[in-house]
């Protein structure tokens, strides 16, 4: 896949699965904004690695949550390279425990988050994209939107609305040549799988078909068959990238 010249935004991109999608777009030609909300160590060094890949990578802090801060990072992407082509909305955090437990602030910085500030993303992204007739759109969600998730009731939630907004946005916007993808990973190694229940990561072992956790590259490779010129007759579809966790 070929991104020379593409302008990609990344959400949560400093480390994990957003990290190895920065790598992989810049290593193809793209020309990268990530953004990070705290780690800002991580977010350096990324871009460092990067800097003798095809491609341009550069780094800002930005709290997906806050809609101003949001409408500063497309802005910043438009005016550093004139237009947005693809927007992949990453960012996520994870507060677990049993629902009868969860504190609302846990519900409600996940919801925030995962869901609200995919929101915020979509519609900051939507303007130039609709200007230019074209936009690629990748939502991650995950596999618990399907498949539930032990003591992760908020991260369910938030994943299950990702792909309602996914269907929805994308018959919106098919007119202006923009499309809306998701992909679902399953348990992957990335430093939220530390966070995820014992119970779960047991089961991530027995369930897949593969018995494995998966490698962020192998998730990446999936958001950038969705983000490329390649995949213009899909969109609203969900795309799962577990070993076989979940099947349909």
């Amino acid at each position: 896949m070929d991104f020379t010249d593409q302008v990609v935004v990344v959400t949560g991109g400093s480390r994990g699965i957003g990290a190895a999608t920065v790598q992989l777009l810049a290593g193809s030609g793209a020309r990268v904004l990530f953004c990070y909300r705290e780690r800002a160590d991580a977010a350096e060094a990324l871009v460092a690695e990067c800097a003798t890949l095809p491609g341009e990578v550069c780094a800002r802090q930005a709290d997906v949550r806050d809609d101003g801060q949001v409408a500063v990072l497309i802005d910043e992407a438009l005016r550093r390279w004139g237009k947005l082509d693809v927007l992949i909305n990453n960012a996520g955090t994870l507060h677990n425990a049993p629902f009868r437990d969860m504190e609302l602030r846990a519900w409600r910085d996940v919801l925030g988050t995962d869901l609200t500030g995919m929101y915020h993303t979509c519609k900051a992204a939507l303007k130039p994209m609709m200007k230019a007739r074209y936009g690629r759109i990748v939502n991650i969600s995950g596999l618990q939107a399907k498949a539930g998730g032990i003591e992760q009731a908020n991260y369910a939630a938030a994943a299950g609305g990702v792909l309602g907004l996914t269907r929805s946005l994308a018959r919106e916007v098919a007119a202006w040549s923009i499309t809306v993808n998701a992909v679902a990973p399953g348990l992957v190694e990335t430093d939220q799988l530390m966070q995820q229940p014992e119970q779960l990561v047991r089961m991530g072992l027995d369930i897949p078909a593969q018995r494995r956790v998966g490698q962020p590259h192998e998730v990446a490779y999936a958001i950038a068959f969705f983000a490329s010129r390649d995949a213009s007759f899909i969109t609203g579809q969900t795309l799962a990238v577990d070993g076989g966790w979940t099947m349909t």
